[in-house]
Order: structure tokens, then C-alpha cells, then sequence
């Protein structure tokens, strides 16, 4: 089957939480829907003693544990199984810039032009309506997340001379407006001590610490609201790297910095025809104008 939709992230659990709605409400439609992951996640964090042996550090056997995960996250989403790029392993979490995650020779940071070509050839393959990806900072900033940006932008860029012009390109984001008011809105519920209030240990993020644009950046919003409990489930999924709290509205990484599940998602439209905007000046459907 061709057409749909298409993602490429970085690492297991990246679809979940950026995505992870939309992933579900187009699945819902009968979308096909196609998540393409870079790396097995080798240098995460591990939440709690359970499987803190796995780290990198240890054992490093993180990544495979992770692929169970991501198997895990998909289903409950009722996405396709996982597509790694280069097959499974191929490319190994870079860790932050600086560690010395980042000089292992299999380092996605060092993917080079194979990377552009395994995507390539997954797009003349699958030839997606859509591809999403990461903006050029990759959202907050992790190198492999900035790599897969590049990755995918000349991946489209190749599979448009090679045959397939894929219609739409979108970069994930978060719109600062929405982030801000979901965040002030839990700070009020921690400071009068509302049900719903942070779990132990948790604490409210700082001002821009949370990575997020400017809303007038935003293109597209799609509205996930109704496929939450799919999103919920996936966040779950990935257990050694989120915790999502009683509430359900919140989720936190290992750093115990609160996270809103939004209602919505947002992109921003790089490549392709914008559809018809809603009131607020914006597209509400990917597969708009296609």
C-alpha cells in the first residue's frame, strides 16, 4: 500500500510524544500511517531500578528493550510495526553533543549520505501523501533529532528527483501559546492543591524550557481529543523513558519536569499546497489540499 502519512524520528518514544495523537486519529480514519525511527535510543535515561541494569553504562542492552517498547507504543496507537532506518541498529543514539556517546563510529551524527539514501529509498517505496519531521533546531536540540531533520529534508529533496515529489512536508512542533496556558493552568492546580496536582518529585518546568515556537509560526493544528486514551497508552508503553501521571493530563522524563498532554498537535507546512484554513488561519487536516 502506498500514500498516507510518514514520520521520522529520532529515537522510541519521539512518536509518542509529539505525534502520537495524530498517529492515532489518522489510523482511526483508515490512514495508512508509517513511523520511521533512526535509532534503537542506546543512551537514554532509564526511570526507576527495574531496568536501570539496560543503560548504556551497564548491560547496553537498552536499545533492544526499547524496540519492545516502541513495538508496544505503535500497537496501542494502531500504527504499522516498527521501521527502523538502515534496518534495526544500524545507527546508534548519538547522546547529547559532547558525550562520548557521540564519537561511536555508529553514531546516527555520523550517518552520512547511507542515511539519506535508506530514507530515499523508503519513500520511493511507501510514496507518502505526507512526511513529517523535526524542525532544524529538532526541536529541543538533541543531535540526532537535528540529524534527522537534515536527513529527511534531503531525503525528500532526492526521492523528488528520483520519482516520487512527495505533496507535503511538515515539521512537528508545539505552538508556545497553547504549551503556556496548559502549563499555567497546572500551576494553578499545584498552588491551590486541586486534584490533579504533581505527582512527588515533579516540578513545573521554567520559563522556555519546554521547547516550543512562536504560534504564529504554526501552519496546522490537528485536534487529538478524541484518540488521547491512544496516546496515553503509547506514552505508557514506553515505560523507561516516561511516566504519565494518575491524572492522565500530565507526563514527566526521567528529569521529573512536567509535561501537558495537549489536546492538539502542531506543525508547521514547509514543502506542498496549504489546504483550507479554519477560523483561527490555520489548516486542521494534513491531507488538506492534496
Amino acid at each position: 500500500m502506498t500514500g498516507g502519512i510518514l514520520l521520522v524520528h529520532a529515537h522510541p518514544d519521539d512518536e509518542s510524544i509529539t505525534t502520537g495523537g495524530t498517529i492515532a486519529l489518522y489510523r482511526r480514519r483508515g490512514i495508512q500511517v508509517t513511523v520511521v525511527t533512526c535509532t534503537l535510543g542506546e543512551e537514554g535515561e532509564v526511570i526507576g531500578a527495574e531496568w536501570a541494569g539496560l543503560t548504556s553504562d551497564r548491560a547496553d542492552q537498552l536499545g533492544g528493550y526499547r524496540v519492545l517498547e516502541l513495538t508496544g507504543a505503535l500497537a496501542a496507537l494502531d500504527a504499522d510495526l516498527p521501521l527502523f532506518l538502515g534496518g534495526a541498529g544500524r545507527w546508534r543514539d548519538s547522546g547529547m553533543a559532547g558525550t562520548p556517546a557521540a564519537r561511536h563510529p555508529r553514531a546516527f551524527i555520523h550517518s552520512g549520505a547511507e542515511a539519506v539514501a535508506a530514507l530515499t529509498a523508503i519513500l520511493l517505496e511507501k510514496r507518502p501523501d505526507v512526511v513529517i519531521g523535526y524542525d532544524p533546531k529538532g526541536g529541543y536540540g538533541h543531535p540526532d533529532h537535528i540529524r534527522a531533520h537534515e536527513v529527511t529534508t534531503a531525503a525528500v529533496a532526492e526521492a523528488a528527483e528520483q520519482g516520487w515529489d512527495t505533496p507535503k512536508l511538515y515539521w512537528t512542533v508545539t505552538d508556545a501559546d497553547m504549551l503556556r496556558l496548559h502549563t499555567e493552568a497546572l500551576a494553578r492546580r499545584t498552588v491551590d492543591g486541586l486534584p490533579g496536582a504533581l505527582p512527588k518529585g515533579w516540578r513545573l518546568p521554567a520559563a522556555n524550557e519546554l521547547a516550543s515556537v512562536p504560534s504564529h509560526s504554526v501552519t496546522t493544528t490537528i485536534e487529538v481529543s478524541d484518540v488521547l486514551s491512544a496516546k496515553r497508552a503509547a506514552l505508557r508503553a514506553h515505560a523507561t523513558q516516561v511516566t504519565v501521571a494518575p491524572s492522565g493530563r500530565e507526563f514527566a522524563l526521567s528529569n521529573n519536569v512536567v509535561q501537558p498532554v495537549l489536546p492538539e498537535e502542531h506543525y508547521v507546512l514547509v514543502r506542498g499546497r496549504r489546504g483550507p484554513s479554519g477560523s483561527d488561519g490555520r489548516e486542521h487536516d494534513l491531507l488538506a489540499g492534496l
